[in-house]
């Protein structure tokens, strides 16, 4: 006997989150997607604007808020910010629908922190009762949750890498250097001079120098819940010419001596239950193109005994578990279902 679907809407599903939503849920074996929405090609079937997806009958459409509270039973987000508040505001009045935001709208749990890099906070009454999405740290917060705020892609390699060592007291809290790679899609995928391909292909650049990017609020405010008190980090993205993909470097300064078992047993026992946290052999570190297409983050870590530090890495596909992947794990959460549930697929490799 086949198991019962429930309906999901995705707002927003011509962007690389929508269509790695998609990608996810439509042969997800408990997930019917019954609505998903694009201005720009509303009245176009699916496959004319994803052929990779092949053909299921799906519309671009652009329902109203009434229309998307009878669509389903969970709906995904996947606008900009400042949009997405809004239509999670319309969306209250179904109490058993359960919402998933891919947008910064509802990571940030305070209004004034969220006006200060973003922008006001048009439904600051929502953030109290919003759950921060990160599987690895908030398991049962999510099970209970009905709006989740998704993580952001930096922010999931960077507390993933960093979680362990900060709530076990081994590293200092302070002066922590975070040196992070992002591919391409990370900027989305409207047009834009910086994303070009002649832009970005064969360069190798930085951006948002000197604590200037939007992620480094809600990285300070994951890893200061952690560490038991404010911190504050240096955090330098960079722009490689590669389609997906981030890899994050952390220098840290450890407490106390450390050996590469000790770490081995402090990461793998804070993260037994977490079935998509690889962590690498003591020979080998991270690498995004084994993490390709999966939900998967890979953890490693080096010892300089020359200098005292150190240095944790950490892979993840920007577009799965940085977005999509882990929005779809969080729905399973929130459904009672297992976490891996249409997440098993192996990386892409080569």
């Amino acid at each position: 006997m086949a198991e019962t679907k429930i309906k999901v809407a995705i707002v927003g599903g011509s962007g690389y989150t929508g269509m790695e939503l998609l990608r996810l849920l439509l042969p997800h074996p408990r997930v019917e997607v019954a609505a998903v929405t694009s201005r720009q090609y509303q009245g176009k079937r699916m496959q004319e604007v994803f052929p990779s997806l092949g053909s299921s009958g799906l519309v671009f459409s652009n329902p109203a808020v009434e229309e998307l509270t009878a669509a389903g039973q969970a709906v995904f987000t996947a606008v900009p910010h400042q949009e997405a508040m809004e239509i999670v505001a319309g969306l209250q009045g179904k109490k058993e629908l359960r919402i998933i935001d891919l947008s910064a709208d509802f990571r940030l749990r305070q209004a004034a922190v969220y006006q200060e890099w973003y922008g006001p906070h048009r439904a600051p009454e929502l953030l109290a009762e919003a759950v921060y999405g990160l599987p690895e740290l908030y398991f049962s917060r999510i099970q209970k949750a009905r709006l989740i705020g998704n993580p952001g892609c930096y922010p999931t390699s960077v507390i993933l890498g960093l979680a362990p060592l900060l709530q076990a007291g081994v590293i200092e809290a302070d002066g922590i250097v975070i040196d992070s790679k992002s591919g391409v899609s990370g900027a989305g995928r409207s047009l834009t001079l910086g994303s070009l391909y002649c832009e970005v292909d064969e360069g190798f650049k930085a951006y948002k120098v000197g604590g200037e990017h939007r992620h480094i609020p809600e990285i300070e405010q994951e890893l200061s819940l952690l560490a038991g008190r404010p911190l504050q980090v240096t955090f330098t993205p960079h722009l490689v010419p590669m389609s997906r993909g981030i890899l994050s470097t952390m220098v840290l300064q450890p407490v106390k001596e450390l050996t590469w078992k000790d770490l081995r047993d402090l990461y793998e026992d804070f993260y037994s239950e977490a079935p998509f946290v690889r962590l690498v052999g003591e020979k080998d570190l991270p690498n995004t193109l084994r993490v390709r297409g999966s939900n998967y983050c890979e953890l490693g870590w080096r010892l300089d005994r020359r200098t005292g530090r150190l240095i944790v890495l950490s892979a993840i596909d920007n577009l799965v578990k940085g977005a999509a992947g882990q929005a779809v794990q969080n729905l399973n959460i929130l459904m009672g279902w297992d976490q891996t549930l249409g997440l098993t697929q192996l990386p892409l490799y080569p």
